[in-house]
């Protein structure tokens, strides 16, 4: 089975923390009844996500080099997830001119005065690109939600106006992903902790962090309601399991892999008949 099919978000999406901790792919591949030590497992779940970053990267050449299709990548989940980390794993081997990538924090004063898909449409990729959202428009009903700030009924019309933003991008060639990094809490505790441990981590930190996790509950309901609302043949949500970093990486690069071969991309023509062209 295809990556593409087996992380697909379900119609009736559950996130239970058991659950991101799977590791479904280093079962798959294991043919030593699961008797490697951890280190091994990691550093195989490396080489084989380096093996397919650089299978993506070639492709990337060539969605680069067409200038007619484009890539849109949205990272959310909650603080620690791996947001940063995927980017830094996946993405070392691509041509960085034709890549871009966003982190949305808060919106500014003057963001907050135009409609919440305005200062999101600017980055979107332009043809040849792959564009990384890292956090995306999706923090402007996930955030609110949780706090309290809009109603049922304004939830709802900008989960229409998602729907309708990602219908016209893909309808003017942008190929979506979208990528929930589901970590547990378990989990996000000690790597907050590692932060608070690690004087080179500490600016890392961020005492919202513990504000959010209070209300960890809310916002896995409200993770599980946008991407019901949202998910679309044409705008997929992919549900990874992120307790692992390696193995979170390469779910990612798989799915990664996969997209970019299923946009049938290649090679543009030369600008002339290379046959009668000789360097002297």
């Amino acid at each position: 089975m295809k990556a593409l099919e087996r992380f697909r978000a379900g119609k009736a999406l559950k996130l239970r923390d058991e659950d991101a901790g799977a590791t479904p792919l280093r079962e798959q591949s294991d043919k030593n009844g699961g008797k490697h030590a951890k280190g091994e497992l990691k550093e195989r779940e490396r080489a084989l996500t380096a093996e397919l970053t650089a299978a993506a990267a070639k492709l990337q050449e060539m969605l680069y080099g067409g200038r007619r299709k484009k890539l849109l990548l949205v990272l959310q989940g909650m603080d620690t997830a791996g947001k940063d980390g995927t980017v830094r794993a996946l993405f070392s081997q691509i041509n960085p001119m034709g890549l871009r990538a966003t982190a949305f924090a808060a919106p500014t004063e003057r963001e907050r005065a135009h409609d919440f898909l305005w200062r999101i449409h600017v980055h979107v990729p332009a043809n040849g690109e792959i564009a990384i959202f890292n956090r995306s428009h999706y923090e402007d009903v996930l955030v609110p939600r949780v706090l309290g700030d809009i109603d049922g009924k304004e939830l709802k019309r900008r989960y229409a106006h998602i729907r309708d933003f990602e219908r016209m991008l893909a309808d003017t060639g942008t190929t979506i992903m979208k990528v929930f990094l589901h970590i547990s809490k378990d989990e996000q505790r000690e790597r907050l902790q590692a932060r608070l441990d690690d004087p080179e981590k500490n600016w890392k930190f961020d005492p919202n962090d513990l504000v959010a996790r209070e209300r960890w509950d809310d916002y896995q309901r409200a993770y599980e309601d946008a991407i019901a609302a949202t998910d679309a043949d044409h705008a997929p949500w992919y549900v990874v399991p992120a307790d692992s970093k390696t193995h979170r990486n390469l779910i990612i690069a798989k799915l990664l892999l996969e997209t970019l071969q299923d946009m049938k991309l290649d090679w543009p023509a030369p600008k002339a008949d290379l046959a009668k062209v000789t360097v002297d």
